[in-house]
């Protein structure tokens, strides 16, 4: 029997709707580019391609995968963020969407011939720290995880992106060892989740998710009390900061970093108009009267 790339994707999204997938067509299509080793602008173009018999059978094992709730990220190995495309497995978060809020306030404050240091706290597969390097040529950033695994992934994504040399990646713990005054931007998406609500969380995150990148404490605030004195720390006078947080958290984290005392904090809604990203900055030194 031969099978099209446009019957094979039809089957392929019937096959995801049943399982009660969210996205079918989305996800059918992604894993049928990478098996099939086609692009997005084939499948259209081309649709009466035949598929050989290696390309069905990988198709067919994605598909299961899939039905099983694996991430479809974790079975094609990769995924978009921002402008950029990232490996990713199993030891680093899969890159969302939201948190490309925090990749738009930079930019935003920090024109594109500028240079600057930046710090990723949490660099995971390197989703922020890279795409904000790829997007301003003379800054230089450094990314730290406590995840050896997570930074094996963040150093493939930087090296087949050519930043390698604009990136440097530590092993570490949150800012520990780093000096004072050190850098014009930190960024961070830390664990934010309450340790109870982890297991209410979709099969995709709760079995396939790295506990290590969503476990915030009680409260889901652990990180942030950790951090935003040591951010305000790290940062220059006149830097910024900003972190991810989750939905019903901004009061909270707002007043943390206040209390560390930090400037102009301000919460950023993501487009499904969530609180999504705190900002501020660390006061700028007075000058002498």
């Amino acid at each position: 029997m031969t099978l099209t790339l446009v019957k094979a994707w039809t089957a392929a999204k019937d096959r995801l709707k049943d399982a009660g997938i969210d996205q079918p067509s989305i996800d059918a299509r992604l894993m049928l580019e990478v098996a099939a080793g086609v692009t997005r602008t084939e499948i259209v173009t081309d649709p009466y391609r035949e598929l050989t018999a290696e390309q069905i059978a990988t198709l067919n094992d994605y598909l299961e995968r899939r039905a099983r709730r694996e991430p479809v990220s974790h079975i094609i190995g990769r995924k978009g963020f921002w402008k950029i495309l990232l490996q990713v497995n199993k030891n680093v978060l899969t890159p969302r969407p939201e948190t490309e809020v925090i990749v738009d306030e930079v930019l935003k404050a920090f024109p594109e011939h500028m240079a600057f240091s930046m710090l990723d706290l949490g660099v995971g597969s390197g989703t922020i720290l890279l795409a904000v390097l790829a997007e301003r040529p003379a800054a230089k950033g450094l990314g730290i995880d406590a995840s050896s695994e997570a930074l094996a992934v963040a150093r493939e994504n930087a090296a087949n992106l050519d930043l390698n040399n604009r990136a440097a990646l530590l092993h570490g713990d949150w800012t520990t060892g780093l000096g004072s005054d050190s850098f014009d931007l930190v960024v961070s998406n830390p664990p934010y989740i309450p340790t109870e609500v982890i297991d209410t969380l979709e099969p995709e995150v709760r079995i396939h998710e790295p506990r290590l990148a969503l476990d915030g404490g009680a409260d889901g605030l652990d990180a942030y009390r950790e951090l935003a004195p040591e951010i305000l720390r790290v940062l220059k006078p006149g830097g910024l900061f900003a972190v991810e947080i989750g939905y019903d958290q901004s009061k909270a984290v707002e007043a943390l970093f206040r209390a560390a005392g930090a400037q102009e904090v301000r919460t950023v809604k993501d487009l499904s108009t969530h609180d999504r990203v705190v900002l501020g900055v660390k006061n700028p030194l007075e000058t002498p009267a």
